[in-house]
């Protein structure tokens, strides 16, 4: 079965068909004005996952993702703290911790990550390619795309130009010729209201206005659509296979994106567009403005990067998604299911009792049909659920030709052992361990470090202390039992 996409442009399912030897692919990257939460980590493992499995079917990939480095809720926080004293501290404060969580998260490195305030040149040129063809105009230094010259506006969100609400700040409005017009360059820096919408202290009498910089029309910043068709015509091409976005960047930000960039080049932008759905909690997308997030920091230190992930995979990526406490729970069991089986087939396979001459054929004939499945699904515009839940079934077979044979059969666990490996690890970005002698005895070793400190912590009166480290060893999974001769431990 060959790969086939949900393609947002067109509403169709079709079959995917690269333009070139590289597949090109852009992802919309985060504004970093806050911390990352699960609602930018689920956009991220998608990606990363649709990307990953792209590379397993054959493909070689050109992924950029890009950081939103120049914005107003950027330049609303300068100040907050003091090393914070220019737009780009901030930026960098945040790309910082960015950077940190994809890593902790296990996403394979794009192959740049472009940031706004490094691509000024090219969204200047851009802009005036714009002008220049009749596209855009300027007014009072501040320069606007004409939607009304571009035929096919509308065409991703299935929107009509006469029924379009207005786009931008209220004080763009009276200098556009149609209110669905949007601003490519704006003159001067971010607005006082702009700061005052965003800002998260008091700035007093002294408002920050983010950086500017020099252009044809005069002092200013880029507005916000113009970034990404810049750079992505910078590290890709003028036409790219796959753009990769939330599903609230349909409009206005893909539309016009979509819109400029055509414009400009008299090209398709982009052939497949995919939306990721929106997280939600509590009945409410998950949103930094809402505040009602859980970052990647504090879901990391909670639940790992592979129950995280597994959480992400219980859904296909189109489709919103809960965060809860019962969903979590549920991903946990699932990763302690395949951690386990994959242990477990590592250890039989390299035991004495592995057999060159044994053959379990009904192992042999699971691991044939994990592959067959957990292929046909990610085909099938990356079905990440049907693909965890091939994966699933094989740790039931091997659970169950480990738990039956006297003597285990090499041929079969290996095959199962390389399908965790390829699909579990490869594709879905999941990282199997296996435990030797040697770091089971290290691990008790630190864990009676540890007790013998909580016991000193008990001795001196440090109840709360006493406790929070047994809290501590208790999310690492060991489990600590307090009687009258002491503490005793199972690690899980």
């Amino acid at each position: 079965m060959a790969l086939s996409v949900t393609n947002t442009l067109t509403g169709d399912r079709e079959a995917f068909e690269p333009t070139g030897d590289d597949v090109l692919v852009y992802v919309c990257g985060l504004t970093v004005s806050d911390d990352p939460h699960l609602g930018h980590a689920r956009l991220w493992t998608h990606a990363d996952v649709i990307c990953r499995w792209l590379e397993v079917a054959g493909y070689d990939v050109t992924h950029v993702e890009n950081f939103t480095d120049v914005n107003e809720k950027i330049a609303a926080r300068i100040g907050e703290r003091p090393d914070w004293e220019t737009e780009a501290d901030v930026a960098r404060h945040y790309i910082a911790k960015v950077v940190e969580y994809m890593r902790g998260l296990n996403f394979k490195r794009a192959s740049v990550y472009p940031r706004v305030s490094e691509h000024i040149p090219e969204i200047i040129e851009l802009v005036e390619t714009l002008v220049e063809s009749g596209h855009a105009y300027e007014t009072n230094g501040s320069v606007y795309f004409d939607v009304t010259s571009f035929e096919e506006y509308g065409k991703l969100s299935n929107q009509r130009v006469d029924e379009l609400e207005a786009q931008g700040e209220p004080d763009e409005r009276s200098e556009k010729r149609n209110p669905a017009d949007f601003a490519l360059w704006k003159a001067g820096g971010v607005s006082e209201a702009a700061i005052e919408e965003h800002a998260k202290h008091d700035h007093g009498a002294e408002k920050p206005t983010g950086q500017t910089w020099d252009s044809p029309w005069g002092e200013g910043r880029p507005g916000w659509h113009i970034e990404c068709s810049a750079m992505s015509m910078t590290h890709l091409a003028d036409q790219i296979d796959i753009h990769i976005g939330g599903h609230d960047l349909v409009f206005p930000h893909h539309e016009n994106e979509i819109a400029q960039s055509e414009a400009a080049t008299g090209q398709q932008f982009a052939t497949y567009w995919l939306h990721t759905g929106l997280l939600e909690t509590k009945g409410e997308k998950m949103s930094s403005s809402l505040d009602n997030f859980f970052t990647v920091e504090a879901a990391l230190e909670e639940f790992g990067p592979n129950v995280i992930r597994t959480f992400y995979l219980s859904t296909e990526y189109g489709s919103k998604q809960t965060f809860s406490e019962d969903a979590m729970a549920e991903a946990e069991e699932r990763w302690d299911r395949l951690q386990r089986a994959y242990e477990t087939a590592v250890s039989a396979l390299d035991s004495v009792d592995c057999r060159a001459k044994v053959a379990d054929e009904d192992l042999r004939e699971a691991v044939e049909e994990t592959e067959a499945k957990f292929t046909a699904a990610m085909n099938d515009d990356f079905n990440v659920r049907e693909a965890m839940a091939a994966l699933l079934e094989l740790t039931t077979a091997v659970n169950k030709h480990v738990d039956a044979a006297e003597q285990f059969d090499y041929q079969g666990l290996k095959k199962a052992v390389e399908t965790f490996e390829r699909f579990g690890g490869d594709a879905f970005g999941l990282q199997f361990e296996t435990v030797t002698d040697g770091d089971v005895g290290i691990a008790n070793d630190l864990v009676e470090l540890v007790l013998d400190v909580r016991e000193d912590a008990r001795d001196a009166g440090d109840y709360e202390q006493a406790d929070a480290l047994r809290d501590k060893l208790e999310a690492l999974g060991v489990q600590v039992e307090d009687d009258g001769d002491g503490s005793t431990f199972r690690i899980e």
